[in-house]
């Protein structure tokens, strides 16, 4: 009984293991600047919209694409400078064949868009322009800092498990006023 329960806890952990290092195609692309006094951050998740997000959009699934934008100091242990999350979903109406967007920023609706042109659904689920992330008076002056931006795409699931499918990204720059 205990190699069976042994050889089951070694298939379980590998089983994991290779949930966990499975290789995206994804690639995240981040551009952080300052504008009017604001970190402002525009990416691009490029190759994310694929087949198997197709597939699931048209099935009707409500799907969405969650950004976590995090400014940060590089340090012994890192201090977050502002945080700001970002969503898209789309809920497609497989009757009207019509694509119901919605954009929010840190739980408040910011765009609504109802389109049938699918390169205008990837371009909303995939991309992202000028998101205010911190004040430039919360910075010091010649200071490194970091983006951190991690995307999770639901109802995706990275495994069985149902582990929603993650990726990260991040650039570092100095900021000079």
């Amino acid at each position: 009984m205990r190699v069976m329960i042994r050889r089951f806890s070694v298939w379980l952990v590998l089983l994991l293991l290779a949930a966990a290092t499975v290789r995206s195609e994804e690639t995240l692309r981040i551009i952080p600047f300052i504008n009017a006094n604001r970190v402002v951050v525009s990416f691009e998740l490029n190759d994310a919209y694929n087949d198997a997000v197709r597939e699931v959009i048209a099935s009707g699934l409500r799907t969405t694409f969650t950004y976590q934008l995090e400014l940060r100091t590089p340090a012994w242990f890192d201090r977050t400078v502002g945080t700001t999350i970002v969503s898209t979903t789309d809920q497609y109406d497989n009757l009207t064949r019509r694509h119901n967007l919605t954009r929010t920023v840190d739980g408040r609706v910011e765009d609504v868009l109802v389109t049938e042109d699918e390169a205008i659904v990837k371009a909303w689920l995939t991309k992202w322009n000028r998101v205010p992330v911190a004040d430039t008076a919360k910075l010091d002056p010649t200071r490194d800092y970091y983006v951190r931006v991690t995307t999770r795409t639901r109802p995706l699931g990275g495994s069985l498990l149902g582990v929603t499918k993650t990726i990260t990204g991040q650039v570092k720059f100095t900021f000079i006023p």
